[in-house]
């Protein structure tokens, strides 16, 4: 075991191990490679906004990028991110799908979850999408989707704008944020506003001299058969490689359908909403308690980027220093080549209304 490692053993973290240790996902590329630049973060509260400025480089080692499963290199970015600096509640709850970034590390590194990657490589329309971090069975069925997406022992990997993102426990960043002792540890900000936590949480939400314990999701994976057709929707029983594999199931565990849970935090005595990102799906959550700010759109947070994503590995279009211009001035397009990778939908789209529209 690497001994960079050590410490998330000892908070009982399995997330940042390889796939042959967890018996789980697709192989994780080792983090052993420095950055192409330093890590630049602000984090202000102005008014009734808390604002994030980054150049969305972590601050932590990576894996060499690009690499067989991801062909894209990381580049800066240009994000200025706001979210509600006293978030609430939407009025029923979900504020329907996911249109953007789900959230920000406090390294100003975003969580963007989901894959473009849809089974039989059809039209990103199909509700089918694929997991990044349970796929590794059922990808690389055709020649433009690989054998997982080259993710790194954070679970990050790169967009072909060269934006650096986790699909799951940034595990070093969790490691440089703890004390190497059981704790919760605050990650980051979802983009309604509340804060992101990583696996634990009190037993008693309530009581802070409780016992911490790892936050288990309610989602399960669904016991029906799929119920495809075998050409634009899979057959078969669900094992986690597609989103729609799982289904919320109300009690079954410590958090909501959101992801989260209301209780106390080591940074919010008095108590607040807050998510968790967990071992199990959903890995990072993929729905809002509350209403998520505008400035997560993709198209806001990168308007000019060429986001061009036709091609196996090392042939997709608009990766840095390949499209028009190089990052930042591209000439992407709304219903243009779909992205490396974006938020699915993740129940399905609204009639009319691909995923990951502008």
């Amino acid at each position: 075991m690497s001994p960079r490692l050590f410490p998330l053993v000892c908070l009982g973290l399995t997330a940042g191990l390889s796939a042959a240790e967890t018996a789980k996902g697709p192989a994780l590329q080792p983090a052993d490679a420095n950055p192409p630049a330093q890590n630049k973060v602000t984090i202000t509260v102005k008014g009734d906004k808390r604002i994030i400025e980054s150049n969305g480089i972590p601050d932590h080692k990576v894996s060499k990028f690009p690499n067989r499963g991801n062909p894209n290199a990381i580049a800066e970015q240009k994000y200025h991110l706001e979210v509600p600096a006293q978030p609430k509640a939407a009025a029923g709850g979900a504020t329907g799908r996911m249109m953007s970034a789900w959230g920000v590390a406090l390294n100003g590194v975003v969580f963007d979850p989901g894959t473009a990657e849809v089974y039989n490589d059809g039209d990103r329309s199909n509700p089918w999408h694929y997991e990044a971090l349970r796929s590794n069975t059922t990808m690389g069925t055709t020649p433009r989707i690989p054998t997982g997406l080259g993710l790194d022992e954070n679970h990050g990997h790169v967009q072909p704008n060269g934006a650096y993102h986790y699909h799951g426990l940034p595990t070093l960043l969790v490691e440089r944020l703890s004390t190497g002792e059981k704790q919760m540890v605050h990650v980051g900000w979802a983009a309604d506003g509340f804060p992101a936590y990583a696996v634990y949480g009190y037993a008693n939400p309530t009581d802070p001299k409780s016992e911490l314990k790892k936050m288990k999701s309610s989602y399960r994976l669904k016991t029906a058969d799929r119920g495809g057709d075998g050409k634009e929707t899979p057959t078969g029983k669900p094992d986690g490689s597609y989103a729609l594999d799982f289904e919320y199931v109300a009690g079954s565990g410590d958090l909501d359908e959101f992801g989260g849970r209301t209780g106390v935090t080591p940074e919010f005595p008095k108590g607040t909403y807050y998510y968790v990102l967990t071992e199990e799906f959903p890995f990072i959550p993929r729905k809002f308690k509350g209403t998520p700010d505008p400035s997560f759109s993709k198209q806001r947070m990168d308007p000019h980027a060429n986001l061009g994503g036709q091609g196996g590995p090392g042939q997709r279009k608009g990766g840095p220093g390949q499209g028009k211009g190089g990052p930042g001035q591209g000439k992407g397009r709304p219903g243009g080549p779909p992205p490396f990778d974006g938020p699915p939908p993740f129940d399905g789209p609204p009639k009319g209304e691909a995923p990951d529209a502008k």
